[in-house]
């Protein structure tokens, strides 16, 4: 079970670390020295894995912001990214990421032409200080994800009043995780976690009211895990101690962009990576195997899921570390088909409910690590 982190610093800490960074800037001018930022490499060049700790860490690789002609633009949003992230904090404010691209506009050339051009200065500014961006006030305009199930969730509202919210109480619904899941608190007497890619078969399992026959909580990841979502799924791991299983399509993207990424994190956010991944999560499916084992439809790989599994097999850490990855990768190019979790729907579409996912648990030893 991986230790227990907080991704919480008091925001005295963030406007000092804010703050320092700047003086330095102004210092160096006034020495007429050229001013610098120096920011860690955030790629799986620059990215190591080690199964004690279970995620992504950080080596040493850092690129160099230097002020000059070139890059006065850049070093400039950078700045002016820093100053805003400092306003927020101090007036204990937040922005969305899309209304930071937008605030942006008043910052005349400075200002971003687009907003995954914000982003990037966004999460360079969050990597250079090592705090995450809900920390400098910034929030994604998604949602975190969905719970239904064996679970009370313990949060309070802006009077401080503590409330009580029952996941088995949303009828067809669920419960939506927060923005900010550090300061919530948890119940629970489940069995373990089931965190689902696809809202499809989330909504399918809580129609046949899977958690209440199986004693588990559900969680819809809705694809590729938030923050926010992750955060949620760790705490509930570390207060709980409780296993958690992933359950995503059978394709090279639900295996390393979303379980992946769930699992040990990935290498665009390795500063954070011990705070946001789940590294005792294990995978119960789809797998190749399981498209024989079941007789489940198929569609054809795709180039880009070629290349994806290939360029994982040679350069993904995680992958690298895991021989039973290697085979299950190996084995679906050799099938050259992926499979989707609605396939099972083939065999009726309570099999998933009653045949597979009780089948597969009760051989979690034979689960892909």
């Amino acid at each position: 079970m991986a230790k227990r982190a907080k991704t919480t610093q008091s925001s005295a800490t963030v406007t000092k670390k804010i703050v320092g960074a700047a003086k330095d800037v102004h210092r160096k001018i006034n020495q007429s020295k050229s001013p610098t930022m120096t920011t860690p490499v955030r790629s799986l060049k620059n990215v190591k894995y080690k199964g004690n700790t279970g995620y992504f860490e950080l080596m040493g690789k850092s690129k160099l912001r230097t002020l000059t002609v070139r890059t006065v633009k850049t070093f400039a949003q950078t700045l002016k990214m820093m100053s805003l992230a400092k306003q927020l904090v101090d007036s204990d404010d937040m922005a969305t990421k899309r209304e930071a691209y937008y605030i942006s506009k008043n910052w005349g050339k400075a200002g971003f032409s687009d907003q995954p051009e914000s982003d990037t200065i966004m999460e360079d500014v969050e990597a250079m200080f090592a705090v995450n961006r809900e920390q400098l006030r910034f929030t994604p305009e998604e949602k975190g994800g969905a719970v239904a199930g064996r679970l009370v969730v313990i949060d309070s509202d802006h009077r401080g009043r503590k409330l009580e919210i029952d996941c088995t109480g949303f009828g067809s619904g669920a419960y939506s995780i927060p923005v900010e899941v550090e300061k919530l608190k948890f119940k629970s007497k489940a069995k373990f976690v089931l965190a689902i890619e696809t809202a499809g078969m989330f909504q399918r399992l809580v129609k046949y009211d899977y958690w209440d026959k199986a004693n588990c909580i559900l969680i819809s990841m809705g694809g590729v895990p938030t923050r926010s979502c992750r955060r949620f799924i760790r705490r509930l791991t570390d207060e709980l101690k409780i296993p958690v299983y992933a359950f995503v399509d059978g394709d090279p993207y639900g295996y390393f962009n979303i379980y992946r990424t769930l699992k040990a994190g990935s290498g665009n956010a390795a500063h954070l990576n011990q705070f946001f991944c789940v590294p005792s999560v294990s995978f119960l499916g789809v797998t190749p195997q399981d498209i024989k084992t079941y007789d489940l439809p198929t569609h054809p790989l795709k180039e880009v899921d070629i290349k994806r599994a290939k360029d994982a097999l040679r350069n993904d850490p995680f992958v690298k570390h895991h021989k039973p990855w290697q085979q299950a990768i190996n084995l679906m190019l050799k099938m050259g088909v992926r499979v989707e979790q609605q396939a099972f729907a083939k065999h009726g579409l309570d099999f998933v409910v009653n045949e597979y996912l009780p089948d597969k648990l009760s051989s979690r030893k034979k689960f892909l690590p």
